[in-house]
Formats: C-alpha cells, sequence, structure tokens
C-alpha cells in the first residue's frame, strides 16, 4: 500500500478534472514555477489501491523539468467515479482511458506515459494498442504478467473480502492495521481511510482479479518499440526484483534500481525515482529530434 509523504499540494499542483470520450477524470496538475512549458508533458497512472496522490512527492521535481506532469486517478479509483459494470474496469478498457487522457494531455505531442504496479500493466495496455503516440514508456514496480508473492496472496484476500464483506471491513481487518504498523500520522490515516472508502467497491474487486491473473505481454510490447524505461524498487516485494530485471532485457529497456526502496519509489525514494524519470525523458525526446532530423 502507498502512503504519500504529505497530503498538502506544494506551490505548482492543483487538482483539475480532465474531460475526454471516455468520461471525466480527476488528477493533479503540476507545472512548472516559471510557466513557460519547454518538454512533452507525462502522465503518471496509479496502482491498484492507489490514487493520484501516491505521486505528491515528485510532482514538482517533475514539472521543473519544464513539463506539465499530470497524476491520474483510474476509472473507479477515488475522485474518478465509475460503473457497477465490471467490464468497465479489465485492463483493456482502463487502457482505452489512458488512451483518452494521453491524447487530450498532449494536444498532439507525444507523452511520456508512467505506470506504477497495476497501473503498469493497465499503461502497457495503451502503448501496445497503438492507437496513441507515446514519447516513452516507465514501468515502475510493474512486471510482466500477475502480481507474485505477499502481494498476491494481499490482492487476493482483497477481491474476496471487498464482494462478500465490502470496503470498511477490508479497511478495518487489512488497511488499517498494515497503516498503523507503519506509524502512519493522523492525517495520513485519515486520508487513506476516505480514499479507500470512495473506491468503486466493483473497480477494486476487478482490478484485483486483473492484477492476479494478466498474462506476459511483453514480446508485444517490445515490437512496439517505444522507449522503455523499468524502474524498481532494490527490495520490491510486489514482482521480484529479478523478474523485473530479465522484463527489461527482454524487452531490451534500460532498468534502474532504486536503492533502498521497496514498492512505491515515488513515495520511498523520491528524489532519485525522479531524477531517473527526467534522464530517460530528455534522453527519450533528443532521440525522437535526432532521429526526425537524420530522415529529412
Amino acid at each position: 500500500m502507498s502512503t504519500p509523504r504529505f497530503l498538502d499540494l506544494p506551490p505548482g499542483v492543483a487538482p483539475q478534472k480532465i474531460e475526454t470520450p471516455q468520461g471525466t477524470f480527476a488528477v493533479l496538475e503540476a507545472l512548472p514555477v516559471s510557466g513557460v512549458i519547454e518538454r512533452w508533458p507525462a502522465l503518471l497512472v496509479p496502482g491498484l489501491t492507489g490514487s493520484k496522490e501516491d505521486f505528491l512527492a515528485v510532482l514538482m521535481t517533475l514539472a521543473h523539468s519544464g513539463r506539465r506532469v499530470i497524476a491520474v486517478d483510474l476509472r473507479g479509483q477515488y475522485e474518478t467515479p465509475g460503473p457497477d459494470d465490471p467490464a468497465a474496469y479489465t485492463c483493456p478498457a482502463l487502457g482505452a482511458d489512458v488512451d483518452a487522457l494521453a491524447q487530450i494531455i498532449g494536444g498532439g505531442d507525444p507523452v511520456h506515459l508512467v505506470g506504477h504496479s497495476f497501473g503498469g500493466l493497465v499503461a502497457r495496455e495503451a502503448v501496445i494498442d497503438g492507437r496513441t503516440r507515446f514519447a516513452s514508456f516507465t514501468l515502475m514496480g510493474s512486471g510482466p504478467s500477475g502480481i507474485e508473492g505477499k502481494r498476491a496472496v494481499n490482492g487476493r484476500k482483497i477481491m474476496e473480502e471487498v464482494q462478500e464483506f465490502g470496503l470498511e471491513h477490508v479497511w478495518h481487518h487489512r488497511l488499517e492495521p498494515e497503516a498503523l504498523s507503519n506509524d502512519v500520522s493522523d492525517e495520513i490515516l485519515a486520508f487513506l481511510r476516505k480514499r479507500l472508502l470512495t473506491n468503486s467497491p466493483t473497480a477494486l474487486a476487478c482490478m484485483a482479479e486483473q492484477v492476479l491473473s494478466m498474462h506476459d505481454r511483453t514480446d508485444e510490447l517490445r515490437q512496439v518499440e517505444v522507449p522503455t524505461l523499468v524502474l524498481y524498487g532494490e527490495h520490491d516485494d510486489g514482482w521480484p526484483p529479478e523478474a523485473q530485471s530479465e522484463m527489461a532485457a527482454r524487452l531490451g529497456a534500460e532498468s534502474v534500481v532504486v536503492p533502498g526502496a521497496v514498492h512505491s519509489p515515488a513515495v520511498e525514494a523520491p528524489e532519485t525515482t525522479a531524477a531517473a524519470l527526467v534522464r530517460f525523458w530528455n534522453a527519450a525526446e533528443k532521440h525522437y529530434l535526432d532521429t526526425k532530423s537524420n530522415a529529412m
């Protein structure tokens, strides 16, 4: 479970709503303090029990690189409403939402796409389907197929308990004890409770099923030939670090191991994570412009 380092929005970050043909999405938008946008924008997609707030600690550092940076609540997550139809929460359906968001955010320019954990599986669908031109793609703490280890056990229990007992039960018996064991502040505890209970129960159960059962699409992703970064914590307990390293090798992608981080590098090591993203994004843009120039 990700826990934002702080809930007060830093200067330059504001809540917004983005209208798309797929619906309206709640986002946090970060802009350069100068107000001058010099580089291509970025879209950040959170994980299963997360939300846009999981990226709070990196938003302004990323925006300072001259970009508009958007962190989103997926359909059915926290402040983005969703229907009771389970079909709305498959990875392909959520990937179509990411496509729609990227096309609006980019306004004709390519967009850097980052997916954390389950968000990586969703974002991967958008890259593979080919409907949107992405400047780059980062898998952050996300693996080639269904999640493994302790988090797979937790995901299965969350899915079953949401379906049988509801969100209050999941909070009191699973997520609240975990938060208390991590000694989070009262403010963050209140936020985590509000966030969970605002989720669509249908969405949470269906997303949990997806993160457990997703099949390996690494070979398909490689064929897209979008610049790809695999970034993960040194002690990731979702997908094992060795599985993510192997995935990066199969993709021919760069990999970055974040020292000391577990499953949420943007929370646990924000400066290291942001620096790695900015460097990768700058390199991807330079490669694109060099390639375009050579083709002329």
